[in-house]
């Protein structure tokens, strides 16, 4: 599991503007990308290497 100590969480810009359904990214981490979700803020956090995470976020880009 990766340390997340001193992760700077920052809000999805295609979470839902009402408050509900928010994921949060933390990409300051060397070697690891995390995310999690803002209503859980203490709760789990999936974490990707960044060539994954690059990935992911330019296929949903192609979709959006």
């Amino acid at each position: 599991m990766a340390d997340l100590t001193g992760a700077l969480w920052r809000k999805s810009t295609r979470s839902s503007s009402n408050g509900g359904d928010c994921v949060e990214v933390a990409d300051n981490l060397p070697g690891v990308v995390a995310v999690r979700d803002s209503k859980d803020p203490s709760g789990p956090a999936l974490t990707f290497p960044p060539a994954a995470w690059a990935a992911f976020v330019g296929e949903f880009a192609e979709r959006s």
